[in-house]
């Protein structure tokens, strides 16, 4: 049998509804060459395993205690048949068949190491939701594809810009197998993606964002989630890359009123229901003080995993 050219690699956990969305996307990709899927399974408790076989997908389960973000993704790429790893979350579903196509595509550069996908909110999102995935970068509509001179030029970027070039998302993502197995992804607790882009770059190689290639990807948080996710990602850029997303109270205050205020103006924009409204503020504003506790290095039991620098993580 020929090596396929993909493979597909699927980290899950109690991934049952979202196979029912994921496994007829992936059945309809047309891609010349073909591709394999696997997955490795942090012992579900429901039907994940039994679906993802009868399928005839080889499933790997590993304890749940065992499953690190940057390790089980390296693991999945070592038992990988394909020139390509492409990885998914269990709850992204590409649209349409020839997603896999497009996020190939600039791959046709022999320099480009890995690309990731545009990620949009499904059809069935609330506003609030939908809102929060297309205000990130991610949804961005223009693809590019970024490189650095050297590694001290990366290093002498202002935050800002250090954080443009290292926009790259495991929630739909590829890389040539033979780079990830010369810089595989770092064992970190969060931030592994972005952690290997900023060492493929610094090791002389590009890294692209394909608009063409779009996933169908979003969380709908409460405020205790919202308050934990984005102080976790807050936490990553302080000690990464010394930017503070919400350094002070008065900066939450002036979150708090713009993400309010923004989601009123999607609201109407979109014709919803002004009752969606009502659970802004308590969303907003446990996603503004995420931030500022991140930012400001409160760590949730005393431990705020990872404090190496940036050029130290990154080599």
């Amino acid at each position: 049998m020929s090596r396929p050219r993909v493979s597909i690699l699927i980290p899950t956990l109690n991934a049952e509804r979202d196979l029912e969305r994921l496994l007829p996307a992936l059945a309809e990709q047309e891609l010349e060459g073909g591709l394999e899927v696997r997955v490795i399974d942090s012992d579900s408790t429901d039907a994940t395993r039994q679906i993802l076989r009868g399928a005839g997908i080889p499933v790997t389960r590993i304890e749940r205690s065992a499953f690190r973000h940057g390790e089980t993704r390296n693991r999945l790429a070592r038992e990988a048949e394909g020139e390509f790893c492409l990885f998914l979350s269990q709850d992204a579903t590409p649209a349409g068949p020839g997603f896999v196509t497009a996020l190939l595509a600039p791959f046709a550069d022999e320099r480009v190491a890995g690309a990731t996908a545009r990620v949009l909110p499904n059809p069935s999102d609330d506003p609030l939701t939908a809102r929060t995935v297309l205000a990130a970068p991610e949804a961005d509509e223009r693809s590019v594809v970024r490189a650095i001179d050297s590694p001290a030029a990366f290093a002498e970027m202002d935050a800002s810009e250090r954080l443009r070039h290292l926009r790259f998302n495991n929630v739909a993502s590829c890389i040539r197998a033979d780079i990830l197995r010369e810089i595989p992804f770092p064992d970190l607790p969060f931030g592994e993606d972005s952690a290997w882009a900023a060492r493929a770059l610094t090791a002389g190689w590009k890294v692209a964002f394909v608009a063409e290639a779009v996933v169908h990807h979003a969380h709908e948080y409460g405020p205790a989630e919202a308050f934990e996710r984005y102080r976790v990602d807050a936490a990553f850029h302080r000690r990464t890359h010394d930017h503070r997303v919400r350094p002070s109270l008065g900066s939450v205050v002036r979150g708090l009123l713009y993400e309010v205020r923004e989601d009123y103006r999607f609201i109407r924009r979109h014709d919803a229901s002004l009752l969606h409204l009502w659970r802004s503020p308590s969303l907003r504003g446990g996603q503004v003080l995420g931030q500022y506790f991140g930012s400001r290095g409160w760590r949730r039991g005393g431990k705020d995993a990872g404090s190496e620098p940036a050029t130290r993580r990154f080599t």
